[in-house]
């Protein structure tokens, strides 16, 4: 009775570990796209860096204004009293007092200032196609995060699954130890080495529940919401044949990248800017102003125009300093270049061994599954028998838990260093992946604040509008 026990919980086992590996995705499971999408409409940290790219259009704006005329206007009323004893006043005291008000009008612009405005523009729209891949990047990273986070939650519930399963079946392979002891035909040895498997199997499964919990934690971080049934991920969007390719790939595309060659650009305007503040400057000036005094007739008219040249002498060395500054900051960005370079390129080689690794893991689990399926049946026969003990059933189911479980993490690994290739070659995106989202278009707040619209504007009014829409988000 005892054997026949043993047999017949070995046999659930077996059926149960088999159908545990797989969790069924139903119609209203979220696929991996599903949360890619829900986090690149909901993480603060792309609203934060998309506002940041606005900061950055709008100093375009500003820099472009130093080439318009500037005009501003000024109004002053003043209250002046005087009391005063002359000889001329026959020694009396006399008071005096009157209201005087006078308003102006003054416009600047200027002619000639060697370029330095005009640079300061490209500067700015060099700064701008920068952060606007520094987006990339951050959209890039948020993209991995959720491909983790989604992964962890799967292979985290499967692993749970498992040793949930695995404490079922130790408890009746205890139980019917104690039976085949009771009969006499094992010992009170093998009671004890089932009834040490079962709490190690106990403590195994609180580990598991604690990492699913904690996997569960981080994709609600990751994703914006807390996650439900997941499906299994579809198959990872297609990257690059060959290490080569993948590294000419991320040359070309990757964010940071293009974020640090255009900071090179910046760095490089930046310093022909420095070098430009020795030359003079050439300005219109015009001034137009009117003085009344109130309770009189007296008032003054004024109107004046002319041309303003100036320049520094001498300035303490601050101007040579910032020149040497700017050369500097060139060179460390000139410098930075060559280092992003080459730690894409680790990156890409990095990724497509992961890939290799997982690959080989995967592979070889599935065999191991195999073969450990075999010895599990072979030895619980064995058991049967009288020729093994019930430490080598232990151990051989053992063997084929740790074979699954190995598999499921294999599988996870091997999904997540694919989409790491995708992130180090720059398609990590979600004009690459082609997810279900109204995309962010870096290019429209640029384009209706590039011209520096005043408020008073038809294009001013619909800013105001967009930022009003913005700040309810």
């Amino acid at each position: 009775m005892g054997l026949e026990n043993i047999r017949h919980s070995a046999r659930i086992g077996l059926t149960a570990l088999i159908v545990a590996v797989g969790i069924p995705a139903s119609a209203a499971a979220e696929t991996l796209a599903d949360a890619m999408a829900s986090a690149y409409e909901s993480r603060g940290l792309l609203q934060q860096n998309r506002a940041l790219l606005r900061a950055a259009d709008e100093d375009v704006a500003v820099a472009i204004s130093g080439l318009r005329p500037i005009i501003n206007w000024t109004a002053n009323a003043t209250r002046t009293a005087q009391r005063f004893r002359s000889n001329t006043t026959g020694g009396s005291i006399v008071t005096n007092s009157a209201t005087t008000a006078s308003v102006g009008l003054s416009l600047d612009l200027v002619l000639y200032d060697a370029g330095r405005t005009r640079m300061g523009v490209d500067a700015a729209k060099e700064a701008v196609l920068a952060t606007r891949q520094a987006l990339l990047g951050v959209e890039q990273n948020i993209f991995l995060q959720v491909v983790q986070a989604y992964m962890d939650v799967r292979s985290a519930t499967e692993i749970v699954a498992l040793r949930r399963n695995n404490v079922r079946v130790l408890t009746e392979e205890l139980r019917a130890a104690k039976d085949r002891f009771e009969v006499g035909e094992v010992t009170r040895t093998d009671v004890a080495q089932s009834e040490a498997r079962l709490a190690a199997s106990r403590s195994a499964l609180v580990q598991a529940e604690g990492d699913l919990a904690v996997a569960r934690e981080f994709y609600a971080f990751a994703v914006g919401h807390r996650p439900n049934r997941l499906a299994p991920p579809a198959p990872t969007p297609s990257s690059a044949r060959s290490l080569q390719d993948a590294k000419a790939i991320a040359m070309r595309n990757h964010p940071e990248m293009l974020r640090v060659k255009h900071a090179v650009a910046a760095a490089d305007i930046n310093a022909r800017i420095a070098k430009a503040q020795e030359a003079p400057k050439i300005s219109l000036t015009s001034r137009i102003g009117l003085q009344d005094t109130v309770g009189n007739n007296n008032f003054s008219e004024s109107a004046s125009v002319g041309i303003e040249m100036s320049g520094p002498i001498y300035q303490g060395g601050k101007i040579s300093a910032l020149q040497r500054q700017a050369i500097a900051r060139r060179d460390a960005e000139r410098a930075n270049l060559h280092e992003v370079r080459a730690n894409i390129a680790q990156n890409v080689g990095n990724a497509f061994a992961q890939i290799q690794v997982a690959r080989a893991a995967r592979d070889a689990s599935q065999r191991q599954i195999r073969a450990a399926q075999v010895a599990f049946r072979g030895v619980r026969e064995e058991a049967t028998l009288g020729a093994r003990t019930t430490l080598d059933v232990l151990n051989a189911e053992q063997e084929l838990l740790d074979a699954k479980a190995g598999l499921i993490t294999a599988t996870s690994n091997e999904t997540v260093a694919s989409y790491s290739l995708l992130a180090s070659m720059g398609l990590l995106t979600a004009e690459h992946l082609n997810l279900n989202v109204k995309q962010y278009d870096p290019a429209a707040y640029y384009n209706m604040v590039k011209t520096a619209p005043t408020r008073m504007s038809k294009q001013g009014q619909k800013l105001d509008r967009v930022l009003r829409a913005l700040g309810k988000q």
